[in-house]
């Protein structure tokens, strides 16, 4: 899809892996999804964007990248790869730098997760990350709404063949 502005001659059948995400069917608004590509097809991750403010730009984006994954990969000081990804959508071009980071346990599903809140420099903007069980970084970044732990309940798994092309 266009908002993730990666470009690569190969295209992925699909994840090997599920999606934890928000049912497209439970919640409103517009929903789109983008595929990142490795060279050789595989799929190195799924990013979801949600727009919440009927048609006016997007809420949030979930991406879920598994191990080995180029957008796992940032510096230090540099926001995720959903932020930049949620920035780009709303055309919001200033320069944007994590300020801080915290680990909170949450609940989910009766499983204990440790979520690593991260603040950035603009304050408009949520984020945070967690690993699950099968090694694929969750990422959710939001505008101008906070996260709280109500979300997290909102998410579950949606099947790999969802995403397949």
């Amino acid at each position: 899809m266009s908002f993730l502005r990666r470009r690569s001659a190969a295209t992925p059948a699909g994840p090997d892996f599920d999606v934890l995400a928000m049912d497209p069917g439970d919640w409103p608004g517009v929903l789109g999804a983008g595929l990142l590509p490795a060279p050789d097809g595989s799929c190195q991750g799924v990013v979801l964007r949600y727009d919440l403010f009927g048609g006016r730009g997007p809420a949030m984006v979930i991406g879920n990248l598994p191990e080995g994954s180029p957008a796992r990969e940032v510096a230090e000081d540099d926001v995720p790869f959903e932020v930049h990804q949620l920035l780009a959508a709303l055309e919001h071009d200033e320069e944007v730098t994590v300020t801080g980071s915290e680990d909170i346990p949450v609940m989910h599903d009766g499983n204990l997760l440790i979520v690593h809140r991260i603040t950035c420099s603009e304050s408009r903007i949520s984020c945070v990350q967690f690993d699950r069980s099968d090694g694929v970084l969750v990422t959710i970044a939001s505008w101008d709404r906070p996260i709280t732990d109500e979300l997290y309940q909102l998410l579950k798994p949606l099947p790999a063949e969802m995403f397949q092309q």
